[in-house]
């Protein structure tokens, strides 16, 4: 069975909307929980349009199981990191002007700032996964820095139609392969839908999804428990 991440950010875009103190993510962890989601994942960002510091705190407090904290690779989230301490760090891109994540970190290019990063939430306890492309070459350096797991970026195939979404799937698919035969755990996120999804379970070796707008946006009309326990049933 596929591990269901549980992404809560947008529940603290709304709460954010109105700089109110509803709804609550640490709440909605709870339901998601309970509703049989294996784990919670935030995305602690620089702007903090979101998620806050004192989510996190909260959130450690009350996800006993898996808590993935997404951060980019600067000394102050790294930090706060290193003191919470969720079972695993996600590193991602971060870019100001994003509306969300855009494509996968480039360890090639900040291989030197990813390595100090990782050494430090290392050092921590803290399992280190890198959000990537399906790109052989990131991937195998993701492997030389260290990295547990790699989580391999799924907004492409996502957002593909018809002859191209096959060919996404298939690189998809070509890069669980290669980072498996590295002994890398295989992750995977980002645009996954209860349409989309149903192809990504199917690929071999994927352990985790991590998903969140689409189970958010799919709780605002029925709930979070039936939204959580919706998507987990097609894993």
């Amino acid at each position: 069975m596929i591990r269901l991440g549980v992404n809560i950010d947008h529940v603290a875009t709304v709460r954010q909307a109105r700089r109110a103190s509803e709804p609550d993510p640490a709440a909605a962890a709870v339901l998601a929980l309970l509703s049989g989601a294996d784990g919670i994942t935030v995305h602690l960002r620089e702007d903090r349009r979101h998620i806050q510091e004192r989510d996190v705190r909260l959130l450690r407090q009350v996800v006993t199981n898996r808590l993935n904290l997404e951060l980019a690779a600067v000394d102050s989230i790294v930090a706060l990191a290193c003191e919470i301490r969720p079972e695993e760090a996600t590193l991602v891109p971060e870019r100001r002007e994003e509306l969300t994540t855009e494509g996968g970190l480039d360890v090639v290019v900040h291989q030197k700032i990813v390595a100090a990063a990782m050494k430090r939430l290392l050092d921590a306890g803290i399992e280190v996964s890198l959000f990537l492309d399906p790109d052989d070459r990131q991937i195998e350096i993701a492997k030389v820095l260290g990295a547990r797991a790699v989580e391999i970026q799924t907004a492409r195939y996502s957002e593909a139609r018809g002859s191209e979404r096959v060919k996404q799937l298939n690189l998809l698919k070509e890069a669980a392969d290669f980072a498996r035969q590295r002994g890398l755990h295989v992750h995977m996120g980002h645009g996954l839908n209860y349409d989309n999804v149903h192809d990504i379970v199917r690929i071999p070796g994927v352990e985790e999804l991590n998903i969140g707008h689409s189970i958010v946006s799919r709780a605002v009309l029925v709930g979070m428990e039936r939204a959580v326990r919706e998507m987990k049933a097609l894993l």
